[in-house]
């Protein structure tokens, strides 16, 4: 199986930068990179500047009603946007002020045909471009860089390792950080013993039962520690499966 949509085609990325030469960048490498030159995604990286108007190829202006740094223009945005109305999956504008983008968002558009992504720069777009175009802000989380592009790179690894083909075991991705909610468990390999350090017994007990438990716990334990928001996420949705498997046996109850 490949990573093609239902059409037969490849997941499709578009980036709109103003620096296209940092594209692939990482995503040439690994497993991306393997993918990405297999055929399983592919990768367009479009120049806004491409759509300036002037000489000096300017895609930006200084900020009615003052203020520090300068803004992205949208007419010239917005035309860079035109030119890829053929590109499948939705728009996404790389922002600090987006929703956070999470396992789930990944999963959501590795299940699409390709996404489009916008990389600000400056103190940031032009709002009115972004209402026209409807465009769906995301953030990596609550700290700023210096433009978009590391985002998209962040954002688009999430997503390719999800394509059929890409990873290899469905397994590998199954247990992985943020599958059920819960940060991943302790991973420990050869030697055995390490600077006075030995590997849990359970994991070399060949007892396979007991190292799912003991896993388990180790998870919602980290969890529990290190990302308490994670944890009662985690909790609520148990506690809504509970309440739901009452709800059905009660109904089903004669």
């Amino acid at each position: 199986m490949t990573g093609a949509d239902a059409t037969g085609l490849p997941w499709r990325a578009t980036v709109l930068t103003l620096f296209p030469e940092m594209f692939p960048g990482p995503l040439g490498v690994s497993l991306a990179g393997k993918a990405l030159a297999g055929g399983l995604w592919t990768l367009k990286a479009l120049d806004i500047r491409e759509f300036a108007r002037d000489k000096h190829r300017s895609v930006d202006d200084t900020p009615f009603g003052g203020g520090a740094g300068m803004v992205m223009r949208p007419d010239i945005v917005d035309a860079a946007l035109a030119s890829v109305e053929d590109q499948p999956g939705p728009r996404i504008y790389l922002s600090p002020r987006g929703r956070r983008f999470d396992q789930a968002r990944a999963k959501a558009l590795a299940a699409g045909p390709g996404a489009v992504l916008l990389c600000g720069r400056y103190e940031g777009l032009d709002e009115r471009v972004i209402v026209a175009r409807g465009l769906e802000e995301v953030s990596l989380g609550d700290f700023v860089l210096s433009g978009g592009e590391p985002a998209a790179i962040a954002m688009m690894d999430a997503v390719v390792r999800l394509l059929p083909g890409v990873l290899g075991a469905a397994e590998t991705l199954a247990e992985e950080s943020f599958e059920e909610g819960l940060l991943e468990y302790p991973l420990f390999t050869q030697p055995r013993i390490w600077n006075g350090m030995t590997v849990p017994e359970v994991l070399t007990s060949g007892h396979h039962a007991n190292v799912k438990a003991w896993r388990r716990r180790e998870a919602e334990r980290i969890t529990r520690e290190r990302r308490p928001d994670l944890w009662a996420r985690h909790r609520a949705r148990l506690e809504r499966a509970v309440a739901a498997a009452d709800d059905e046996d009660a109904e089903t109850t004669p």
